[in-house]
């Protein structure tokens, strides 16, 4: 069990942008991540399995809806310290932040936002305590980067919804206590609906032999002839508007996110840059390889200051969809660029267990990919300069 010695590159000082209350909650997230994360997830990794002994962490840094309001069990935080705190879990594993992101921005938020009174008291302070675990049901077998397709149905029988259908790639399905999920009315409007386990003919099938995300669970979520209480409607948004809006809240935490992956990369590299020694001198001397750091923290750079900016317009509540698929784009592949230089540096070394970066850089294969694929995030940003839709 090797030693966590991360060292968080700040190169333009933007630390002095953040708050104090930002930088503790920073740095409560980034020790947490070293003590409870960083010794297991090698081990979890290779295993294919989630590490179910660090919910109640997760939920003590605040990382479950620390957006949502204090009366509802969050930590009434602002999007600046969601986004802090999501980086410096993906810092320790995508896979992990995808846990965290699924819990605050798929299931959490949309209850907050679309649910009523009765909904939120009921669902979220528990969300909140890890005492229950969500997840998102919005992808199809058939209906990926088009959820506007779905072909998961519901049939109003008078007193309940009878839910017939089945998603895909969702993340916590097969330990989580309720879905939040998408699926059509006879009239063919998009409604949310909150399913829970044990809800008869409510299965969740785990996915296995994952190469990406391995310490991430994933599954599906089947529905056969599901009753769902009518009182399980999200009341206060429906259309594909209402899961875009939870995709929005997501997006912004991964663009977040990406960078902690990248920082570890990065910091992995230079240390062992430093410290391998060929032809008489540390490798770090030669001019390739300081190209590779350099360009490395500029990137990183370049995405802080993006995401910093970010989540002050989201602060505000001026953050778009294309300003949030635009940093999730460039975040993301600037992730998965420094992760493939990151174990050229350290040559054979760079693909073992010993190191994180190949298990970042198979983690970013599907960040890169889920929540709006590399090239739908190009389309919003396309449709949104030129106000034509290139979609289809």
């Amino acid at each position: 069990m090797s030693q966590d010695l991360f060292q968080a590159p700040d190169y333009y000082q933007l630390d002095e942008l953040l708050t104090e209350e930002h930088l503790l909650v920073r740095d409560a997230a980034r020790e947490w991540v070293k003590r409870e994360v960083s010794p297991i997830i090698e081990e979890a990794a290779q295993q294919a399995k989630f590490p179910t002994s660090i919910i109640s962490g997760l939920a003590e840094i605040g990382a479950f809806g620390p957006y949502i309001p204090e009366e509802y069990g969050g930590a009434g935080l602002d999007q600046m310290s969601y986004g802090l705190i999501m980086q410096e879990i993906e810092r320790g594993d995508s896979g992990v932040r995808s846990t965290a992101s699924v819990q605050s921005s798929l299931v959490m938020y949309p209850i907050w936002k679309y649910g009523n009174e009765e909904q939120r008291k009921k669902y979220l302070p528990k969300l909140a305590s890890g005492e229950f675990m969500g997840c998102f049901g919005l992808t199809e077998p058939n209906h990926g980067s088009n959820p506007g397709g779905m072909e998961t149905k519901i049939k109003d029988m008078g007193d309940h919804f009878l839910l017939n259908g089945a998603k895909m790639w969702i993340s916590n399905a097969p330990f989580a206590d309720i879905a939040v999920v998408w699926a059509k009315n006879e009239e063919g409007r998009i409604k949310g609906l909150i399913v829970e386990r044990g809800m008869e003919g409510f299965t969740t099938p785990e996915t296995h032999n994952k190469w990406s995300l391995r310490a991430s669970s994933t599954g599906e979520l089947i529905f056969d002839n599901v009753k769902i209480p009518k009182e399980n409607m999200l009341p206060n948004k429906d259309g594909l508007g209402a899961p875009l809006g939870c995709l929005d809240s997501a997006r912004y935490g991964i663009a977040w996110g990406a960078i902690g992956a990248a920082m570890d990369c990065y910091d992995t590299a230079l240390r062992y840059a430093k410290e391998r020694i060929q032809f008489d001198k540390p490798i770090a001397a030669t001019q390739l390889q300081q190209k590779k750091l350099a360009e490395m923290i500029t990137e990183i750079t370049k995405a802080q200051l993006l995401t910093w900016r970010l989540g002050t317009l989201k602060n505000e509540g001026k953050a778009t969809t294309a300003q949030i698929s635009m940093a999730k784009r460039n975040n993301v592949d600037m992730a998965l660029k420094i992760a493939r230089e990151a174990r050229q540096v350290l040559g054979a070394m760079g693909i073992t267990g010993e190191y994180s970066i190949m298990r970042h850089m198979m983690n970013l294969e599907s960040v890169i990919t889920y929540e709006g694929t590399h090239d739908i995030h190009l389309l919003i940003t396309g449709l949104d300069i030129t106000g034509h839709q290139a979609f289809k």
